[in-house]
C-alpha cells in the first residue's frame, strides 16, 4: 500500500514540476501560461468587426448595420490640463443644417433649422500665427492639405486637383477669388459644402484651424508675415 502511495505522490510530483516549468519562459514579455484568462483578461474590442458573417454564419440584418460605434453625443475626450488647448478642442459650437441629411448624409447628427453658415462669418481663427509660429503652423497645414484637400483643390489652391482634371468632380472654386471668412472655411471643412464631405471625422478642430491658416496663404502671400498688408475681399477682412 505505501508503495503504490509513493508511486502516486511521484507520479502527482512530477505531473505539478513539469506543469510550473512548463508555465516557465525566458521570454521578459512573455507571462507564460495562465489559468482560465478570460476570467480576469478581458479581450479586445474589435470595432470593425463584420458582425453579419461571424464563423461562416450570415446574418443579412447585421450586414446593415454599422458595427464601429461612436462616442455617445457631447462627450469630450480629455486633452490635458492646458486650458486654451481645451477651450480650443471643445465640440464646435455650429451645427449642420437640416438640409445636410439629403446633401451630406448627415442622418444621425445634431443638426439645426438655423442658417450657421452664415453666422460662422464672424468666428475668429482661435489659433494666433505670429513671427515665431507661422513656418511651423505653414508646414503642418501643408502636410494636412496635401493629404485633405489636394487631390481636388490642387497644390496651388486653384481648383486644379487631379480629382478636377480627371473630369470626376466639377465646381471647386479657386481660393484667390474665394468670398468666405475664416469662421466660413472652418464650417465649409467641418461639415462640407457643395459637393465637399465633412472632414470632422478626419480632422480635429486644431487641424482644421491650421488649414485655414494654409488657406489664407493662397489668399495673400503675404498673410502670416509681420506688418503684412491687410487685403479686404468683398465684406470679409483677410489679414
Amino acid at each position: 500500500m505505501k508503495i503504490k502511495f509513493k508511486a502516486i505522490a511521484s507520479l502527482v510530483l512530477v505531473a505539478a514540476s513539469t506543469f510550473f516549468l512548463g508555465s516557465c519562459t525566458s521570454d521578459a514579455d512573455s507571462s507564460g501560461y495562465e489559468y482560465m484568462p478570460d476570467m480576469y483578461r478581458s479581450p479586445a474590442i474589435e470595432p470593425y468587426v463584420d458582425y453579419g458573417e461571424v464563423r461562416g454564419r450570415v446574418d443579412n440584418n447585421a450586414k446593415m448595420k454599422i458595427s464601429a460605434l461612436t462616442p455617445p453625443l457631447n462627450t469630450i475626450p480629455y486633452y490635458g490640463t492646458d486650458s486654451v488647448y481645451v477651450n480650443l478642442m471643445l465640440p464646435y459650437s455650429r451645427k449642420a443644417n437640416e438640409a445636410f441629411k439629403l446633401t451630406h448624409g448627415m442622418y444621425d447628427a445634431n443638426l439645426t433649422v438655423s442658417d450657421d453658415y452664415s453666422l460662422s462669418a464672424v468666428d475668429v481663427n482661435p489659433i494666433k500665427i505670429s513671427e515665431d509660429n507661422s513656418d511651423m503652423l505653414f508646414k503642418k497645414g501643408k502636410e494636412l492639405f496635401a493629404s485633405n484637400c489636394a487631390h481636388c483643390h490642387g497644390e496651388k489652391g486653384d481648383g486644379n486637383g487631379p480629382m478636377v482634371l480627371s473630369g470626376a468632380y466639377a465646381g471647386v472654386p479657386d481660393y484667390k477669388s474665394l468670398i468666405a471668412t475664416e469662421g466660413q472655411m472652418f464650417y465649409s471643412i467641418y461639415y462640407g459644402k457643395g459637393a465637399m464631405g465633412a472632414h470632422s471625422s478626419m480632422l480635429n478642430k486644431k487641424e482644421i484651424w491650421t488649414l485655414v491658416h494654409y488657406v489664407r496663404k493662397f489668399q495673400d502671400a503675404n498673410y502670416g508675415q509681420p506688418n503684412a498688408v491687410v487685403v479686404v475681399v468683398s465684406d470679409s477682412i483677410i489679414k
